[in-house]
């Protein structure tokens, strides 16, 4: 700025858009990394979406790198000191990653956290998305086994509870009824208070809050940096009179050597 050879508009323009390939070549190296391995892609198969949900989480992650670039921005571009920014920053974060729903379930005072976090539609979208629509299958630790009642059978006694808590029977044991207490991950994901069909809703949501990080970066650095036209005239004279005093402290200095030399 003190330059002035370009605009501070454009300074933060410039800013934004140097980092954007860097976050689509990362974005895309995290996905490949991460996703196929894991084998989220298998997921889609029986509902025929995989090009469509893997197409999501790609768009979900370049979002990701794309938000935490504009969110650090914006929390350093009102502020003189780098380390406040960082600090700011770092809260911030902490927060929304606190509160979106899944380390902790929304309850009182903090459940407007929860809608206020950008991660609460991040997690939700990239969660249907990965492990959305599709069969869920209890490992052996997961099985809850019991005695059925005198005169049922194990199918007739969990009847009533799976129709309205859903779950599966799996083969019985010792005389003893084994249940898995979930059938498809729609149900897992329903305790998180994730909607599996508002996926593409919920990463909409989420990439406005990149544009909600521009629009504060841009407002703060204009009333925090930015000289107005009332004060300019101001700064002008404080610098003027700073370089004069320095250049008076300076011939003072200069004359004081002088006649030091000369005794």
């Amino acid at each position: 700025r003190p330059s002035k050879t370009f605009t501070w508009w454009i300074f933060l323009s410039a800013q934004v858009t140097a980092e954007i390939p860097f976050n689509f070549l990362c974005a895309t190296a995290t996905f490949f990394s991460w996703y196929y391995p894991i084998g989220f892609y298998k997921n889609a198969s029986p509902t025929k979406t995989t090009a469509e949900r893997g197409a999501l989480v790609w768009l979900l992650i370049v979002g990701f790198f794309n938000y935490t670039s504009t969110f650090g921005l914006a929390c350093i571009a009102g502020i003189e000191h780098e380390i406040n920014g960082a600090n700011l920053a770092y809260i911030l974060f902490i927060m929304s990653l606190e509160f979106c729903g899944i380390l902790k379930h929304p309850s009182g005072f903090w459940s407007f956290m929860y809608r206020c976090s950008p991660f609460t539609y991040w997690v939700a979208s990239i969660l249907s998305a990965g492990v959305g629509d599709n069969v869920a299958k209890c490992s052996d630790k997961e099985i809850v086994y019991f005695p059925p009642p005198e005169g049922q059978t194990c199918t007739e006694y969990s009847s009533p509870y799976q129709q309205d808590y859903g779950g599966y029977l799996v083969d019985s044991r010792d005389g003893l009824c084994g249940y898995c207490p979930i059938s498809d991950t729609n149900s897992y994901l329903v305790d998180l208070k994730v909607n599996y069909n508002d996926r593409w809703r919920d990463w909409g949501i989420f990439m406005s809050y990149i544009g909600i990080n521009l629009i504060f970066m841009y407002a703060l650095y204009y009333i925090m940096r930015v000289p107005k036209k009332n004060n300019r005239v101001q700064d002008a004279s404080a610098l003027k009179s700073a370089d004069n005093g320095h250049i008076a402290s300076q011939t003072l200095t200069d004359s004081s050597e002088t006649s030091e030399k000369r005794e």
